[in-house]
């Protein structure tokens, strides 16, 4: 191939090399620190910039972006505050595996280490959160420097790059040719560690999958979902992961999130075989790492994971497999299930186990969020992308909704606030043919929902659900199981969300009542805006199994019965 090269200005190059590793879209605030970049992509229309209200919004649609495609999301910020803000994003990149690159613009070079204005030491800043932090002092470099951030964010494990522009670099000329990343080559797991995961799985009696992690694309989870049902392997996802294994399946188990079913808690503790594949087997899946306690399991452990530095790093397995999880996906649907199946009864008690947790329970309240999720259940298209925020309303999102590819589960795993909204308008600018529903706390969504502006500037259309309890209902929840009775910044007071909705040009509704929700929600898609539907909720209604006022019935139980043993 001839790579011709061609004398440009820092910013073009920039723009060009980005264009060149396959970028479509980029999320921005703009800045004056790196006004050329701005200025390049002005002559480049296929390099869409969209233009955010802040710099934690750009950052969750570029992790969003990124989680969605396999590709890494681009966000643009400036210096200082600008990094700043988008920092969260950076986190969710992070925790959440996903492939993300965040430029921001740099201080001029001859200021550095003056504290001149808005500089920050970003390799300080970012280096404990980001798999590479780069400045980039030479324009002659930038290709080769945005070459090996697209392979670092996609490679292995994915995950964020963070890469600091200083504004007269950007104004520099230089003669150089663009830079493609090399692709990834798969890495294929070894022959002798599927025969011999064959064996193992082949040897147990009660045998459960754990699937998670990123670089799942369609193909793979189809690939993984029929060796699970030849295997008849129950299997459930680790948190937020729903839409790896079609929750329609026989396989498909339930989600190892927060309130999981405590009949999946069971099973797992049952379980004499845990086949962990994709998962890091973290915090909120294992429970606080109480489900599954490390390092060494009490049953066998086979651990497939991209990332090898990720195997014996918590959990010391039986039997460790390094490999990209498509080819590993490719590799177990290959073998041969064996002729009988002696946990025939174990695959179809914990798949009724989890079709029972599917039954909300009876409400006599004005809103029924059990009936208005069932609904959805059934109303929703096969190809729609749920976007989920941080908050126990998210539970009934986990609980009754049910995913599988096509359709797609964005929601972040470091539980950051904030994400689904702008989260739903890159899935919409990404996907503008698919239905993009957000759903977010009354909370959340004021951390970021000034990104209403945003969609209507692109013009895309998202849906967003906002679970109005008046409160940080989660915090609020552990508040009462700790300290009952005694509420402390925990309560909230909102505006009209519809209104606010209808203030920005979308489209806006209150719902009080479960009749009110299955038209309310029609008449927000045929809007053709984007539109917000405020779900007013009693705050009683603290997860869906129980109420505040049980939870802090129970806390005192509890202190009293304390007492007691304490005075006698």
């Amino acid at each position: 191939m001839t790579v011709t090269a061609t004398t440009r200005g820092g910013g073009r190059i920039l723009v060009d090399a980005l264009l060149a590793n396959g970028a479509d879209l980029a999320f921005c605030v703009a800045g004056e620190s790196y006004l050329e970049v701005l200025d390049a992509a002005t002559d480049r229309p296929d390099l869409r910039l969209i233009t955010c209200r802040q710099e934690g919004g750009a950052a969750f649609m570029a992790e969003a972006y990124g989680k969605l495609t396999g590709r890494p999301g681009i966000c643009m910020v400036t210096r200082g505050p600008g990094a700043c803000n988008a920092a969260i994003g950076v986190h969710t990149a992070a925790q959440d595996s996903s492939p993300m690159i965040m430029l921001v613009g740099q201080v001029a070079r001859h200021q550095l280490d003056r504290e001149a204005f808005q500089e920050i030491d970003f390799r300080q800043m970012f280096g404990p959160v980001a798999k590479w932090v780069a400045q980039i002092d030479r324009a002659d470099r930038i290709p080769e420097y945005i070459a090996r951030a697209f392979q670092t964010a996609t490679s292995g494990r994915p995950g964020p790059v963070v890469l600091a522009l200083p504004e007269d670099m950007l104004r520099e000329t230089a003669t150089v040719p663009d830079i493609v990343a090399t692709k990834a080559e798969a890495y294929l797991p070894e022959p002798a560690g599927i025969n011999r995961l064959a064996a193992m799985v082949a040897a147990s009696s009660r045998p459960l999958a754990i699937i998670g992690g990123a670089v799942w694309d369609d193909e793979a989870c189809g690939d993984l979902l029929r060796f699970l049902e030849a295997w008849r392997i129950p299997a459930a996802c680790s948190f937020r992961r729903q839409d790896l294994v079609d929750n329609d399946s026989p396989a498909f188990i339930g989600d190892l999130g927060t309130g999981v079913a405590p009949s999946l808690v069971e099973r797992v503790r049952n379980a004499d075989l845990i086949l962990a594949i994709g998962t890091r087997l973290g915090e909120i899946p294992t429970q606080g790492y109480s489900l599954l306690v490390p390092p060494k399991l009490s049953v066998p452990l086979i651990h497939i994971h991209a990332d090898m530095a990720e195997l014996g790093r918590v959990y010391q397995p039986d039997l460790a497999i390094p490999a990209s999880l498509p080819a590993a996906a490719r590799a177990l649907a290959a073998l041969v299930p064996p002729s009988t199946c002696a946990w025939a009864d174990w695959a179809e008690a914990c798949r009724a186990d989890y079709l029972a947790w599917q039954c909300p329970s009876p409400y006599d309240g004005a809103l029924d969020l059990g009936a208005i999720f069932t609904w959805l259940r059934d109303r929703l298209p096969d190809d729609a992308i749920i976007t989920n925020d941080a908050g126990n309303f998210s539970g009934w999102g986990h609980r009754f909704l049910r995913y599988g590819r096509p359709g797609r589960q964005l929601a972040p795993v470091n539980g950051a606030m904030g994400y689904a909204f702008p989260a739903a308008l890159a899935a919409k600018l990404t996907f503008p043919d698919r239905l993009c529903l957000s759903m977010s706390g009354d909370g959340g969504f004021l951390m970021t929902g000034q990104e209403l502006a945003s969609a209507i500037h692109a013009g895309a259309a998202p849906v967003a659900l906002i679970f109005n309890n008046g409160m940080y209902g989660t915090i609020r929840m552990h508040q009462e199981q700790r300290f009952p009775e005694r509420v402390s910044a925990t309560s909230l007071t909102n505006p009209d969300f519809a209104a606010l909705a209808q203030a920005y040009g979308a489209f806006g509704v209150v719902v009080e009542r479960t009749a009110d929700f299955a038209p309310a929600f029609e008449a927000a898609l045929a809007s053709g805006k984007p539109a917000v539907i405020e779900l007013r909720m009693d705050p009683e209604v603290i997860t869906t199994r129980t109420s505040l006022s049980a939870m802090r019935a129970a806390a005192l139980a509890r202190q009293a019965k304390q007492r007691n043993e304490e005075g006698e």
